[in-house]
């Protein structure tokens, strides 16, 4: 049985912070992968090293918000499904939240397609785990397209057509389905010049952001706990602000920056941090109830 891990702690984002967030994409994820080569076949690995990732995350006492698709909370068997895992996360503390209902991708879905993604997802992940369901995470980690933070995707305005969904539609569509909270990817043009500049991403720490009324946590990590998540969490405790870190609970055992020896010495300082109380563990829900 999982040992229940310590609330997430309100906090004011003055002061260092950090939020983990995991993608828990199961099969449907792998079937729909953008990357090269076509459908992946990780499913498995996603529920057993989540496994895993309740053993250790009780281990450190250190919360985190799984983002879950929603088809994987009804019945079936894995690898698509098993909602008495999600039970337990939910049961050992964990924030559940929605990354779509079959892990679709949001930029060509139109408004119609989106908003029916969104509310079967969500009701679900609630009917599952018997909580609301307050915040959700991008597949792809998609929208790029902000206007108003100047970060334009031409490949997704290409590619979407006319009903394009960017940013700011997927945060007024969550609103009217009952989120508070995002994960957003955006990232400005000027700040992409620099980097490309100077060969390497130039991120820090970020706050908290309203857009249409949506809480929206912007990432500011490459995804996995090596060097660059690592980095991130120092420049919070130096200078404030949040570091938003995720990975893929099929990749921990897959040996690059997802992997769980990086994890682990990542979930070491952070507990070493957070006893010294230079830095605080929080979750999406906790900010979107302080705003």
């Amino acid at each position: 049985m999982a040992v229940v891990v310590p609330s997430a702690t309100p906090i004011s984002t003055r002061t260092a912070a950090l939020i983990l967030y995991w993608d828990y994409d199961t099969q449907w994820g792998g079937d729909r992968s953008r990357a090269g080569g076509g459908p992946k076949a990780w499913g498995h690995d996603e529920f057993l090293n989540t496994e895993r990732l309740l053993e250790l995350h009780a281990a450190f006492d250190i919360p985190a918000c799984f983002a879950v698709v929603g088809a994987a909370a009804l019945p079936g068997t894995r690898p698509y499904h098993d909602p008495a895992q999600i039970r337990a996360l939910h049961a050992a503390g964990h924030e559940v939240a929605s990354h779509s209902f079959q892990h679709e991708w949001l930029p060509g879905l139109g408004a119609a397609g989106l908003r029916e993604t969104l509310l079967r997802s969500k009701e679900a992940l609630e009917d599952c785990i018997g909580a609301p369901v307050e915040s959700f995470v991008p597949p792809y980690n998609q929208p790029f397209d902000h206007a108003a933070g100047w970060s334009f995707s031409l490949s997704e305005r290409r590619t979407a057509g006319a009903d394009r969904i960017d940013v700011q539609r997927l945060c007024a569509a969550l609103r009217e389905c009952g989120y508070r909270t995002c994960r957003v990817s955006y990232r400005p043009m000027y700040q992409r010049a620099v980097e490309a500049l100077a060969r390497r991403r130039l991120d820090r720490p970020v706050e908290p952001e309203l857009i249409e009324g949506v809480t929206c946590l912007r990432l500011n990590t490459p995804g996995g706990f090596a060097e660059s998540a690592q980095s991130m969490m120092r420049r919070c405790v130096s200078s404030g602000g949040l570091g938003i870190v995720y990975g893929h609970p099929h990749s921990l055992r897959a040996g690059g920056e997802q992997d769980e020896r990086h994890l682990v010495t990542l979930l070491e300082e952070i507990r070493r941090l957070r006893d010294a109380d230079r830095l605080t563990v929080t979750l999406p829900r906790t900010l979107a109830q302080e705003r």
